[in-house]
């Protein structure tokens, strides 16, 4: 397990390399000036062996899903102050999204990564409050955020990204309830998952098992992606990766109608807590 967390916290870097190429398009979907830093030099490796082994379908997943939830955020808090980015990594939003006022930005990642991240962007300032709070997931972490001053009493905002497929299944279930537990009503969770029929695809065994060999294996997918929040009582509306992708000119197949089951995808899940 310990491994795993290290090579999950090494993918920051690689996520950081794939937006920081993203920013130097002619028609970015986003700009993340901070992230060609944040990569550094072996984000940049990860990246060029990526793109070698599989090309650009190593990256787009990632730039879509940079763009969608970048908009996600702005939108839920527009009613929410708090934002609390889970095995936040190397993302940059506090310091590139132009928030609502009075936003708080909450960061839950290893201590090593959040001391790291801290010291590439020592000269840099946020565009909002940012509490950086250095936790492992697999302990008990929400003391930890109230004490750094979250409020569970407040609508809050969460986002679960590039997360949950290197959980097992009662380690997401085992998050979920926490998430839920520290939300009060009208609160936004934002998580994405990957379907179990694109687990199960041909096509994604090579990135699995580059994945395992790295020691981040890829353990939990579903195809029912909004049941993980409904059976807190959120109400959850999942987005077939491919829609967004599409719209923006940037994916590699057409989108299929969601009632077409067995369909490889990826999901974005956008839940409100009543």
């Amino acid at each position: 397990m310990h491994r795993t967390r290290e090579a999950v916290a090494g993918t920051a870097l690689l996520v950081a390399a794939i937006r920081a190429r993203e920013t130097r398009r002619e028609e970015p979907l986003f700009i993340d000036p901070f992230a060609d830093k944040l990569a550094g030099a072996a984000g940049h490796e990860s990246l060029q062996a990526a793109l070698e082994a599989s090309g650009e379908q190593s990256t787009v997943q990632i730039v879509v899903r940079t763009r969608f939830w970048d908009e996600a955020l702005l939108r839920a808090t527009r009613t929410a102050r708090q934002v609390v980015i889970i095995a936040a990594g190397m993302d940059a939003r506090a310091y590139r999204l132009d928030w609502p006022d009075a936003v708080t930005v909450y960061e839950l990642d290893q201590p090593a990564v959040i001391e790291a991240k801290g010291r590439l962007l020592s000269g840099d300032s946020p565009r909002t409050s940012r509490v950086a709070v250095g936790v492992d997931l697999a302990d008990d972490w929400p003391p930890a955020l109230t004490s750094a001053g979250f409020d569970p009493g407040a609508p809050s905002v969460w986002l679960m990204e590039g997360l949950l497929q290197y959980l097992d299944e009662a380690e997401v279930r085992a998050l979920f309830a926490r998430v839920d537990a520290l939300s009060a009503p009208g609160s936004v969770l934002l998580y994405e998952v990957v379907g179990t029929a694109l687990l199960e695809s041909p096509f994604m065994v090579p990135v699995l098992e580059s994945m395992a060999a790295q020691g981040s294996p890829w353990l939990f997918g579903s195809d029912t992606p909004g049941e993980l929040a409904e059976r807190h009582d959120w109400s959850a509306v999942v987005t077939d990766i491919a829609v967004p992708g599409n719209a923006w000119g940037r994916w590699f197949a057409p989108a299929v109608p969601m009632d077409v089951a067995g369909v490889p995808r990826g999901y974005f899940i956008e839940a409100v807590k009543p």
